[in-house]
């Protein structure tokens, strides 16, 4: 019988793609939602200190805007007081002045205002003509409607064809007295000419006048496209009896462009385990499946094995009992037993037989052989040499000539086995035991209370490739004296030598004085109690007188 065909038409094909497994679709989901966690974790811890990052910027800058106003504020308060001391004397206010005037310096344009005058206009200048002396209306609001505490004033002056920012400042505690007033220019379109390496080229500012944002209160900015987008800050910088509005924003990032990354370098690294992952947890369920699957046809194979070798074992066991004598004949004053013990494991057909063949009336010829090998091809083997064996019995009896012809019948063609042989023939009336081997184990004598291994001349196995003629052992007998013939699984135990197996069996055959039948049957049992692989066959005779 042939061995099984294992059906793989159950088991999923690795080449054909399939939806991702569930436990994939989870590791995905719990990678992405950890992902999106950790991303958005670390946008708000950057958000949080750019914003306080940008607060601190914007605060650094108003305190650089307020530390310019002792620049401007000083030179005029100087000059106003020489104008209230000197009564506007105009040579003395040019003297101090001049050096804060022109390209470069504090002021564009420097003048003194007498404020008791019916005609409010200045009468000195240094530098170029104030902005303010084209604006009359605006004029008399800077200098009669400004807060009667205020010393030091700012003025926009951002509406006019040449836009100004004007400062005015008079003597404390003086009324009707002098001001003094000066400007600056502011570019026309408002852009900064800020350095690029200054300290705050990381920053884009826009300066108002006022608290307003609004275009038409606009002072300066580095920015060239509007309104401002992004992340700002704003601060209100006091200058005079006014205020500056500040608002800045970041050209790049002010803590650094890793960490500006770092939200994008975490979804990257995030997403990639998460995909790797997700796929190494479907592989898993995959193969765990498949797994499962090979199992499932493995079992199937499993059962049909089962199956086919309970078949092939019962097949065995007919054949076994059939190739084997079921009967003894039956001889006066000669008593037979036979047994036959199939291994522990396994298929039960071995090369093992035996066969009692009566040559007359009182002589009878007992062979028993093992065939190398298990199975059916070993016991169509034994078939054939115990065929053979009872064919050359008929002819000669003698046991030397029964295993020269069936080792002649073996070797006449060519063949990949070997079997050991012994027969033995006895002579009831003479009490004799004529014995040949061909690579046998020696047979058991038990006589009274004595037991021994006859000493037989063993010879090849039959089907081996020497030709040495076979020799015979003669042995006398004594009054019911009891002869064991076996075959190997009766001795032999893995890891254990063949002289430990045959003291067992003689001490077993001689603990108790029994009939036949029952020590063949006790050696049969004993041998069925050990833990054995190989089959077994025992003939025994006694003589009965």
């Amino acid at each position: 019988m042939g061995e099984p065909a294992i059906d793989l038409m159950g088991l999923p094909d690795s080449g054909t793609r399939r939806a991702p497994s569930r436990a994939g679709w989870a590791a995905l989901l719990v990678g992405t939602i950890v992902t999106g966690l950790l991303v958005w974790a670390s946008s708000s811890v950057y958000d949080h200190n750019e914003s306080r990052l940008l607060g601190l910027r914007v605060r650094d800058v108003g305190s650089v805007l307020q530390a310019v106003v002792p620049s401007v504020q000083t030179p005029l308060a100087s000059a106003a007081e020489l104008a209230d001391a000197t009564d506007g004397n105009a040579q003395r206010f040019r003297t101090l002045i001049a050096p804060y005037v022109g390209p470069g310096r504090q002021f564009a344009s420097a003048s003194l205002w007498p404020l008791t005058s019916a005609h409010l206009a200045p009468t000195v200048v240094v530098g170029e003509t104030p902005e303010l002396v084209s604006l009359p209306g605006q004029a008399r609001a800077v200098f009669t409607n400004g807060k009667p505490t205020a010393l030091f004033r700012v003025t926009g002056l951002l509406t006019s064809k040449s836009p100004r920012l004007g400062y005015e400042f008079r003597a404390p505690g003086v009324r009707g007295g002098f001001a003094v007033y000066a400007e600056n220019p502011v570019p026309a379109d408002r852009r900064s000419q800020y350095q690029s390496n200054s300290a705050f080229a990381d920053l884009n500012y826009v300066l108002y006048l006022g608290r307003s944002q609004r275009a038409s209160d606009l002072l300066v900015t580095s920015l060239s496209h509007f309104p401002i987008t992004g992340r700002r800050a704003t601060e209100s910088v006091p200058f005079g009896d006014g205020v500056f509005t500040l608002v800045v924003t970041p050209v790049g990032s002010l803590g650094g462009a890793f960490f500006q990354r770092l939200p994008l370098i975490i979804a990257i690294v995030g997403l990639t385990l998460t995909l790797a992952a997700a796929a190494m947890t479907d592989r898993l369920v995959r193969r765990r499946h498949y797994a499962e699957q090979l199992a499932g046809v493995l079992d199937r194979v499993a059962d049909e094995n089962r199956r086919m070798y309970t078949e092939q074992r019962s097949i065995a066991q007919t054949l076994q009992h059939a190739l084997l004598p079921e009967v003894p004949p039956e001889l006066n004053g000669l008593q037979i037993s036979t047994r036959y013990v199939p291994a522990g494991s396994g298929i039960d057909v071995g090369g093992d037989w035996y066969d009692i063949v009566a040559v007359n009336d009182r002589r009878v010829l007992l062979v028993i052989g093992d065939v190398s090998g298990h199975g059916l091809e070993a016991a169509t083997t034994m078939a054939s040499l115990r065929h053979a064996a009872l064919a050359y019995a008929a002819e000669d009896a003698q046991p030397a000539s029964v295993l020269a012809k069936l080792a002649g019948f073996v070797n006449r063609a060519p063949h990949g086995y070997f079997a050991t042989v012994l027969c033995a023939l006895a002579d009831v009336d003479a009490h004799r035991l004529t014995v040949a081997s061909a690579g046998h184990l020696p047979p058991l004598l038990l006589d009274g209370d004595e037991s021994r291994f006859i000493a037989v001349d063993v010879g090849a196995p039959i089907g081996a490739p020497d030709q040495t003629p076979y020799g015979e052992t003669v042995v006398s007998v004594a009054a019911h004296a009891t002869l064991v013939t076996f075959t190997d699984g009766l001795v032999e135990r893995r890891g254990e030598i063949l002289d430990v197996g045959l003291a067992r069996l003689r001490d077993a055959a001689m603990s108790a004085q029994l009939q036949l039948d029952d020590l063949v049957g006790k050696l049969a049992s004993d041998q069925e109690s050990d833990a054995h692989n190989d089959d077994t066959a025992i003939v025994g005779i006694r003589w009965q007188s």
